[in-house]
């Protein structure tokens, strides 16, 4: 069986990972996460109760579970500092069951200021961010002008002297945008050193921790945060996240060796869904997709946005199974799909210009404009299939359906979803032991 296991999602984010994490998580002994920031939301459901999630990992709910904050990871400690009161609050004790990596980089207020400011100024060009900072954040990483945690809390003067040089560059930047704005050295200072004492104890070297599980043979769950086509590489550039969201990043962003992993499984809707700007080939726009939306409460757990619909899009999938290397996929939000006349999936996409088909999206550029979806229509089903558990209880077009996905992707189904709570679920395939 398996020890180690990413789990991450197939298309941009917003697919259900969280619960499945959620669910899995009862087996192992280490969740991690290991890129985005809060702009990323995990919502689980747990016996009707909802509680979501930007920074912490999902599997924190568990009480035997430890929850890991890799260093590929950009930290809003105001956030992180309100999520654990938040679990507090509804009696999740976190003692001694947090960790967090020293290097990660901080996102501070100027980060979020840019954020805005930039979109603002962008307009209609906008590539509709969550405005949470995260994207200037990684700016700051890879122009080596971050400030870390572990800069805070061990090297005092060192933060002071570069948070100082970054206030300085960052009000000439904002009042490009916007002169009105304006960055205060000193409250800026004061907030961070206060925040020291609440995160002191939760910092430690996660990247030994984790050697030094992994070679006891404990199990380790590796959870990814948005989407494979958010990826800042293989995504829908330029409306991408700042971070790489596909699976070779669960190494990067906590220092787990690659040959460690032993098992990778994406997470899909069985339609499609993205927040934001950006290509969206299969997207719909009648009556079907408001029914989606209402069924799947398809509004962001982040921003409140509501989501834009599409059908199953084959093509971006085959993709995402190859550049992640993956395992199995777990299908989610099955029951949404009830009571529909008819489904579409997304088998093909076809050049406007001359009619040629292609089975997989090209790397790098791609003339969105000059493509359409071919489909595949087959029948619905009327029945609810809502917190069902077994493969063959399902309605025989529900299962067809499935099964004919399955046979074009040529991949395993391990999981799929029936329902939001923890426990609506069908296993066909137990990916840890007990």
């Amino acid at each position: 069986m398996n020890n180690n296991i990413v789990i991450l999602g197939m298309q941009w984010g917003d697919e259900g990972k969280g619960k499945i994490v959620d669910l899995l998580t009862s087996h192992v002994n280490y969740v991690v996460r290991y890129q985005g920031g809060h702009n990323a939301g995990h919502t689980l459901v747990v016996n009707g109760k909802k509680t979501i999630l930007h920074l912490i990992p999902s599997g924190i709910l568990h009480p035997d579970i430890i929850g890991i904050i890799g260093n590929g990871v950009v930290v809003s400690i105001p956030n992180l500092i309100k999520e654990i009161s938040i679990l507090k609050n509804i009696n999740v004790s976190l003692e001694n069951r947090l960790i967090i990596s020293s290097a990660c980089s901080l996102v501070l207020d100027y980060h979020i200021k840019l954020d805005l400011v930039r979109e603002k100024f962008l307009g209609s060009n906008s590539i509709g961010t969550t405005g949470r900072g995260i994207g200037p954040a990684y700016e700051d990483k890879i122009s080596r002008r971050s400030l870390r945690i572990g800069d805070l809390l061990y090297d005092q003067e060192f933060f002071i002297f570069n948070l100082k040089n970054n206030v300085d560059y960052y009000n000439h930047l904002i009042s490009f945008y916007d002169k009105s704005i304006y960055i205060d050295f000193d409250l800026i200072k004061m907030e961070m050193i206060s925040y020291k004492d609440y995160v002191i104890d939760l910092v430690k070297d996660t990247t030994q921790i984790l050697y030094e599980s992994n070679n006891k043979k404990q199990k380790i769950i590796f959870e990814g945060a948005q989407g494979t086509f958010l990826d800042i590489d293989h995504g829908t550039y330029p409306y991408v996240t700042s971070s790489n969201t596909t699976s070779a990043s669960a190494c990067v962003g906590s220092g787990f060796g690659i040959k460690n992993i032993d098992y990778i499984l994406g997470v899909s809707k069985l339609y499609s869904t993205r927040v934001g700007n950006g290509p969206f080939i299969t997207e719909i726009f009648d009556e079907t997709s408001d029914i989606l939306c209402s069924k799947g409460n398809e509004f962001g757990s982040t921003t409140g946005r509501k989501r834009r619909i599409g059908w199953l899009d084959l093509v971006m999938l085959r993709k995402a199974i190859i550049i992640n290397s993956l395992s199995g996929l777990c299908f989610t939000k099955l029951d949404v799909l009830d009571g529909l006349k008819y489904i579409k999936i997304c088998i093909f996409y076809e050049k406007i210009s001359d009619g040629t088909r292609l089975s997989v999206i090209p790397t790098g550029y791609i003339n969105y404009n000059n493509i359409r979806p071919v489909y595949k229509i087959l029948p619905g089903w009327n029945e609810d299939t809502s917190g069902i558990k077994l493969f063959s209880s399902l309605p025989s077009n529900a299962k067809s359906y499935l099964n004919y996905i399955k046979k074009l992707l040529n991949i395993s189904i391990d999981i799929i979803s029936t329902g939001p709570d923890r426990d609506h679920v069908i296993i066909l395939n137990e990916l840890f032991s007990s």
